[in-house]
């Protein structure tokens, strides 16, 4: 077989799951109940972050907060300060892809 599969979490409960890092490609899995988020951070690659349910909410360096909806796929810079929340919504689902994996950012 030269695929490989990967699975992820199909809950309601606030999960942070690494589902791929290798040389290429970091994936992480999120779901947020609303009031949920993560901690402030700095982005260690090129951020796509793609909005799989609800909305999530996003404060960048020092810009305002600016919601996404379904659908939606951001890309945010290298080395940007970052605040991610759902305060919208129920339930909030994300992908998170890093390209190039951080562990060749050096």
């Amino acid at each position: 077989m030269l695929e490989k599969l990967y699975n992820y979490a199909k809950t309601d409960a606030k999960t942070i799951e690494k589902i791929v890092s290798d040389e290429n490609v970091d994936i992480n899995h999120m779901i947020l109940p609303r009031g949920e988020g993560l901690p402030e951070h700095y982005s260690n690659s090129n951020v796509y972050m793609l909005v799989t349910k609800g909305n999530i909410t996003l404060q960048l360096d020092d810009q305002e907060n600016h919601t996404y909806e379904t659908g939606s796929i951001v890309n945010i810079p290298f080395k940007t300060k970052m605040n991610v929340f759902n305060d919208t919504c129920d339930l909030t689902e994300i992908f998170v892809l890093k390209a190039p994996a951080p562990s060749t950012m050096g």
